[in-house]
């Protein structure tokens, strides 16, 4: 069995050729994203389908940008990214319709084994899903095989290391679920100020 083989059946797996080779293959094109000048926002678009496995229409990332693979990443339509988005996408990142990323977000779908007869072994890897529709805030960061639920919201500097359902708000490190969104939620953008009193 190949490292990636026992990479995609949730088995440790150490680097080889083949994963250095894809690594590298990305990385080429990520650093001409990052160098593109702030207009040439077409040359950004089709570079996006360069580094990434799928990309829906009106997909903006805004650089800089990290990604490990690239192949294995697909991110729905309308997604906008901010600023130093990391992706340790060695195996799958599913990315929905419509999301939001705050600043400094990492997606990490691989770790190491706890114990340090064991660490250097190798790595594990399994694959993260963020729903349509859902925001994560400003430093958060996704570990392996994580699946965050359509609509929710995850607070700034949150570490998810479990299923997040849908239609929730959760914050925390480790990240737990608060509350549900709900109709307050349409009556009011921030603390008190609804947006019915926005001006017109």
């Amino acid at each position: 069995m190949t490292e990636q083989e026992k990479m995609k059946k949730g088995y440790i797996w150490e680097d080889d050729e083949e994963n250095m080779a894809l690594q590298a293959h990305t990385k080429g094109f990520v650093r001409q994203f990052n160098t593109l000048p702030p207009e040439d926002m077409e040359g950004r678009a089709a570079l996006l389908k360069e580094i990434f496995g799928e990309v829906g229409e009106n997909v903006w990332i805004v650089p800089p940008l990290t990604v490990a693979v690239g192949k294995y990443v697909s991110i729905g339509e309308g997604t906008y990214a901010n600023m130093n988005l990391t992706l340790i996408d060695d195996w799958k990142i599913t990315i929905g319709k419509h999301v939001l990323f705050g600043p400094n977000v990492t997606l990490c779908t691989t770790g190491h084994p706890i114990h340090p007869q064991h660490r250097g072994d190798g790595m594990y890897s399994f694959p993260i899903t963020v729903g349509d529709n859902v925001w994560l805030g400003a430093n958060v960061i996704v570990l392996p095989g994580v699946t965050i639920g359509e609509n929710s919201v995850i607070g700034a500097g949150s570490v998810v290391t479990k299923d997040i359902p849908a239609n929730v708000i959760a914050f925390g490190s480790p990240c737990k679920v608060y509350r549900e969104i709900n109709q307050r939620d349409a009556e009011y953008y921030f603390k008190d100020r609804r947006f019915d009193e926005q001006p017109k």
